[in-house]
Parts: C-alpha cells; sequence; structure tokens
C-alpha cells in the first residue's frame, strides 16, 4: 500500500510517497513523480520523516519540569491550566509585552500554528512575538521597509534571461524566492535550456555555484562591497532601465554619487574578486541585450543576511532589480495569481517605503517592530531586563532558541523566565529548560496546506497540496496540535482569538479541517478544490494580469541611513593578523537547522557539523581529517573534527550552525549578540568575521 502527501520541513513542500508494509509500518519513502511541480525529487531530510515519527526519543506525553529539575508527567488539561493561569499572573504583575511567543522553522510550514500564535500574542495585548525571520534573513524586510516594493509581484523565472544568486544555495537549502525550488537541479537545468544565464556569488563552489556561468568568490562578510561595485559600474555605463527609473525610483543620482568610491579595482582588493569577474557580472546582469533590456532578478539567502551590513546588502542586492526594472508591468501576465491567498490585483506601481520600526513601539534599546515582529537578537536582553520591559512568559512553537539564537550567554537568558512553553516532539535545548514540554503530532499525523501568505514567493505557478494525516498518531500517546495548544488557553483566558479574518467559537472543539477551511475562506479557489488537490496540482485559475497603476510612488534607493551606511563601508581590506581567517556558515543537505540530527539514516552520513577547509591551509596548519581543530574568534572558542573540502575558498573555515548540546558544536560561542549587530533589526553578526585556526593536540 502506498499514500501520498507533502513534505513539509523547508519551502520546497515536495510530493512524498510512502510505501506501507501489511501491518502498516513505512518500509520506504520516496518521492511522488506524479507530483507537478517536485517531479519526483526529494531530498533525504524529507526522505527520512517517517523515521522522525517512529524515534524513540520522541515526546509522547507533556510534561512538568519539578523543582528538583526532571520532568515529570502530567496530564494534558491540568498543564493547559497550570500555564494559562500562570500566563495571567505574568500579564497582570509585568504588563502584556511581558508575555511573548517565538514561532519556529516547523512553525512557517503548519498553518494553524503559523496564523494562532501570533493571534495569541496580540490578543493578549502583547507587542513580544518574535520567530526565526529575525535570526537569519530580517534585512529582506529592512530592504521592503526601506526600498518599497512592487505592487505587481516579482518577475518569473520562466522568462529570466539571468539570475543572480548572492549567498545562497538553492539546490541544498531551497529557499531562494528568484527560483523554482521544487526538484531545484532540474530546475535550473531546465533554465539553462532556455538561455537562463546563472550568476553566483558565494565563497565556496558550491552545488548550485557548480552549474554557474560565472561565480565569483567574494570574502565571507564582504557581499555589500562586491554588490556596491557591481552596481557602480551598471550606472556607470548607464545599464540601467532609464525609463523605469524616471517613472519609479527617486535618489538615483545620490546613489550613483554614493557608489563612486567603490571602482572595481578598488572592490576587488577589499572583496579578493578578480577585478575583470566584477566588470563581468555587471555586464552578464545589466547590458542590455541588441534588441532589449534584459529580464530576471537578483535574489539572496542566508549568507549576506547574517554577515556584517547585512541591511545595506540586502537593500543592494534588491537595488539591482529596481535599477534594472526587473519587475513586470501592465499588460504582463500575473506567472501566479495564487489559490489560497485571497483574489488582489496586481498592479504597475510602488508600494512606498514604510520604515514601520520608526514608529509605534519600541523595546527599552529602541529597536521597534518589523512585519508584527520584535528583533530575536533582543529576546535575551528582554529576559535579562528587570521590571517594565522584561520578557518573564515564553511560548515556543517549532523552534530551538536556546540553540539557534546567537551570543554564548543566550542559554542562561532563558533560565530568567518565570514561565517557558515548549510545543515540540524532542527534548530539544529549549524544551531541556522549559517548564512545560507539549508534544504535538508530527508532520505525518496532521492536516495541512501551503501558508497563504508565502505561496507567491515559494511557488512559481498556482499550485496547492492538500496534505491529509499518513500516519496514525502513537497508540497511547497525549499529544495536541500547536493550533488546539493556543486555542486552549485562549479560551481558558478569555481572549477574544480570530482566524482568517472570522472570530473563533469557544462553545466546541473545532476539528483541523474546519479550521483549515476557515483560513482558506477567502481564497481565490473554492476549498472543494482545494481538498481534492491531494497529491499537488497545478490549478487552472483565472488568468490575470498586471494592471495599470494608480499611485505616483516610488522606490528610495538612496535613504540618508543607507547613504550612512555605504560611507562607513571601509574598503581598506581589515588585516587582523591574530585571526587570519574568515569564518563562514555553511548548509547541510543532511538537515534543517536543529532538526532530527539523530535520525538512523541521517547519522549513518554525518553525526556531527565539522569543521570545512580546503586541503592547502589544512596542509599549511599541519591537519588531517578527523584532526580536532580549534576556532577561535573574539568572543570565544569552539573545536570539532576537521573535513577537508576542495569546494572550499582558501582562507576560509566552515561550520554549520544550529548544533551543540551534545551533537556536534555551537557556533554561537563565536559570536556576539550586541558587538557589530546591525541597528534596525538588531541583527547579530553570524558569519564573515575573523577567526583563528589551530591544530589541537590530543592527549
Amino acid at each position: 500500500m502506498e499514500k501520498f502527501t507533502s513534505c513539509r520541513i523547508c519551502a520546497g513542500q515536495c510530493g512524498i510517497r510512502l510505501k506501507f508494509d501489511t501491518h502498516g509500518k513505512v518500509v520506504s519513502v520516496r518521492g511522488d513523480h506524479n507530483n507537478p511541480l517536485s517531479r519526483g525529487f526529494a531530498c533525504i531530510k524529507g526522505l527520512t520523516l517517517h523515521e522522525a515519527h517512529a524515534s524513540p526519543d520522541r515526546l509522547l506525553h507533556p510534561l512538568k519540569r519539578m523543582p528538583n529539575g526532571n520532568f515529570a508527567r502530567i496530564p494534558l488539561a491540568q498543564a493547559l491550566d497550570e500555564i494559562a493561569a500562570k500566563i495571567a499572573d505574568v500579564r497582570t504583575r509585568l504588563g502584556p509585552d511581558a508575555v511573548a511567543g517565538f514561532r519556529g522553522t516547523m512553525g512557517y510550514t503548519n498553518v494553524l500554528a503559523n496564523a494562532l500564535l501570533p493571534e495569541l500574542i496580540k490578543a493578549l495585548g502583547s507587542n513580544s512575538f518574535f520567530s526565526t525571520m529575525t535570526i537569519d534573513q530580517s534585512a529582506k524586510w529592512v530592504a521592503v521597509e526601506r526600498l518599497g516594493a512592487w505592487a505587481g509581484g516579482r518577475s518569473p523565472m520562466r522568462d529570466a534571461d539571468v539570475l543572480m544568486f548572492v549567498g545562497t544555495n538553492p539546490l541544498v537549502s531551497l529557499s531562494t524566492f528568484n527560483f523554482n525550488n521544487q526538484n531545484p537541479a532540474k530546475s535550473i537545468k531546465d533554465a539553462q535550456a532556455r538561455g537562463t544565464q546563472i550568476i553566483v556569488i558565494d565563497p565556496r563552489e558550491s552545488e548550485t555555484a557548480k552549474f554557474a556561468d560565472l561565480h565569483l568568490r567574494p570574502w565571507p562578510g564582504e557581499d555589500a562591497t562586491l554588490l556596491a561595485g557591481v552596481l557602480h559600474i551598471i550606472l556607470d555605463r548607464e545599464w540601467q532601465d532609464v525609463e523605469f527609473c524616471s517613472q519609479f525610483v527617486d535618489g538615483l543620482d545620490t546613489l550613483r554619487a554614493a557608489l563612486a568610491r567603490f571602482r572595481a579595482e578598488v572592490v576587488a582588493a577589499r572583496t579578493g574578486v578578480l577585478q575583470e569577474q566584477i566588470v563581468e557580472a555587471a555586464a552578464l546582469f545589466a547590458e542590455p541585450l541588441a534588441d532589449r533590456l534584459k529580464r530576471g532578478t537578483a535574489g539572496s539567502g542566508t549568507g549576506p543576511n547574517m554577515g556584517c551590513n547585512s541591511n545595506l546588502a540586502e537593500h543592494l542586492v534588491e537595488c539591482l532589480n529596481v535599477i534594472c526594472g526587473r519587475y513586470p508591468r501592465a499588460g504582463d501576465f500575473v506567472a501566479n495569481p495564487g489559490v489560497l491567498a485571497p483574489a488582489y490585483p496586481r498592479l504597475e506601481q510602488v508600494i512606498p517605503p514604510q520604515r514601520s520600526w520608526e514608529s509605534g513601539w519600541k523595546d527599552a534599546d529602541g529597536f521597534g517592530i518589523l512585519f508584527g515582529e520584535r528583533m530575536s537578537g533582543t529576546l535575551p536582553d528582554a529576559m535579562y531586563a528587570k521590571g517594565v520591559g522584561r520578557v518573564a512568559a515564553l511560548i515556543v512553537d517549532g523552534g530551538n532558541p536556546v540553540n539557534a539564537i546567537p551570543g554564548s550567554s543566550t542559554p542562561a537568558a532563558f533560565a530568567e523566565l518565570d514561565l517557558l512553553v515548549t510545543i515540540d516532539p524532542f527534548m530539544t535545548e529549549t524544551a531541556k529548560v522549559s517548564h512545560y514540554i507539549l508534544p504535538p503530532p508530527m508532520m505525518l499525523e496532521r492536516y495541512d496546506i501551503p501558508n497563504p501568505t508565502y505561496e507567491p514567493h515559494i511557488f512559481q505557478v498556482p499550485y496547492v497540496q492538500y496534505s491529509r494525516p499518513v500516519l496514525d498518531r502513537p497508540e497511547g500517546s497525549e499529544l495536541i496540535d500547536d493550533w488546539r495548544v493556543f486555542w486552549e488557553l485562549g479560551h481558558r483566558l478569555n481572549l477574544p482569538l480570530q482566524l482568517g479574518g472570522t472570530p473563533l467559537d469557544f462553545d466546541s472543539i473545532p476539528d483541523d479541517e474546519s479550521m483549515i477551511a476557515q483560513i482558506a475562506a477567502n481564497s481565490s479557489v473554492p476549498f472543494e478544490i482545494i481538498r481534492q488537490a491531494e497529491e499537488g496540482e497545478i490549478i487552472d485559475v483565472v488568468p490575470q494580469m498586471v494592471l495599470p497603476g494608480q499611485s505616483d510612488a516610488r522606490f528610495a534607493v538612496a535613504p540618508p541611513d543607507v547613504i550612512k551606511e555605504l560611507a562607513t563601508l571601509h574598503l581598506e581590506f581589515p588585516q587582523d593578523r591574530k585571526r587570519p581567517f574568515r569564518f563562514a556558515m555553511r548548509r547541510m543537505r543532511e538537515v534543517q537547522n536543529t532538526m532530527y540530527h539523530d535520525l538512523p539514516s541521517i547519522r549513518k552520513v554525518i553525526r556531527i557539523n565539522p569543521v570545512w577547509m580546503h586541503p592547502s591551509d589544512m596542509a599549511d596548519l599541519d591537519l588531517s581529517s578527523d584532526d580536532i581543530a580549534e576556532i577561535s574568534s573574539a568572543h570565544g572558542a569552539i573545536e570539532g573534527p576537521v573535513r577537508s573540502d576542495p569546494t572550499m575558498r582558501r582562507g576560509v573555515v566552515a561550520v554549520t550552525h544550529g548544533w551543540g548540546g551534545g551533537k556536534g558544536v555551537n557556533v554561537n560561542i563565536l559570536t556576539h549578540r550586541i558587538m557589530g549587530r546591525d541597528p534596525i533589526n538588531a541583527m547579530p553578526v553570524m558569519t564573515g568575521f575573523p577567526v583563528n585556526v589551530r591544530k589541537v593536540v590530543v592527549q
């Protein structure tokens, strides 16, 4: 027997098929060749999902931490009663902002949990909602708020003459939003067969870089400098879309002047990229064709967003799209009008900059809110605070912030909480210091649909898959759906919760499908059609065209704070004799952030997060594979076994984020939560900083 569903670990949302034996046990998982987007592809994470569900380490009953630090089972209803009472107490004593929520990676792809946790925090009157978005990619939000956005949506990949990937590796991450992430290797081959040329900016010859027509290898952390150099060449040679800039862009001359010192030879000396490659990248991206301007976009990932000058780097990535006019215009067809989100017109106009962090609520250090969220880099400080401004109660859903938030002092901050509730099927580092752990059903045991908010970003066509449970919940377990936790707390605290704009009824417990139907009540396609798309379907929606604009708003390519950041971006290479290497974050194909490191199939491939180095650098330090190396920064040191990797750039050392707690090393020890962080989004520097590497002699 076989059943099909979708993997919801990442934005790829690949279709998978599970094969069962006569006893109902999963014997194999494979990609679903009938799925029109993933076309049989699934990565090792999706192919081992069933192992996570069957793990002997899985938590199956609610737990409460006792005074001696040990955990004991507690009836679910009692746990919810006690949690609600403690939330009410904290709210009364310290105010609503003292109660916080944190949405982890698995919260984004759980459509009901994704909607209801922020709704609960909002209903409490609290501003304290955090998520992993402000750990690794909040610069994207800053860029939208400083630069503006395009009301006509993004240009589709299928029309691209050129695509630029900056510090992202979609063949592994499946989360680059100017790319078709489903079946990424086939997607990139199909694009190149259509004539699309690929530019990759990455210090390593990544899996994606192997397909590149042009690969630039800057030092980690130098993305802003390199992008400034590329933009300078484009404007100096007048390869921009003059008509688009005239109609929709403010500050072009100011930006041009600010970029004047980023000449190719100077940028080359700073970034380590050959001067002629910088010129070639600008030409490949922007030089007009014989008969028309080029099409295609630039997009980024966690590389520039976790490094120094992250907000500036992301602003410059989007400036490439703006000055080259890489947006659909009136009369162009919309590639994905949407299935789950309400229908709305796409317009040929700019959504003006909002700069929301400058108005409204601010924390004690002056940091505001972006898209309804506080900055995760400030959460430990808020937990350490005294009196007003303190976060004293925290609900964590689908994440592991003790492990993920930078800074060596982060774990200790969580011990300051009066109440920590973790909703997770495993005893993570965050769960270990929680007061209550509530185990939810896992992915293959619940109903789901893609998130309506993200569908235009993760699907290049109008696609949906309605996922039903394909595994039974473990016999004898006492699990509670993530969304049900928030519903139950809202009920106990008499809070007016809404879902899809409609108030929730507390008279009777709703079921999963009725809740999903409520989210999709205003979808572009009737819910009954959505429910039938169990194997994933490209929906035949009414074609939509971009309409003429109704506003004279303009992109702000050169706001004063961006110009100031450009002026203070040093062009001399920062030599550090004590720390001659550059540290880089690196993704692993086998794991997603802090999750599923212990699965049997994964541990056959990788058991730890090693220290990757170029073999020549290893030879210089008398290091062989599996020797122990110490990496030290200005803030701390870690040790790990070395792995030789010729795809690495010389002088760069890489380790994967999200490990630790007895499994590999936690790279947060090398970072500092405050020093060097960006001023708007409190983004710590997590990659691109100087480190020293030395061999550890084991006695």
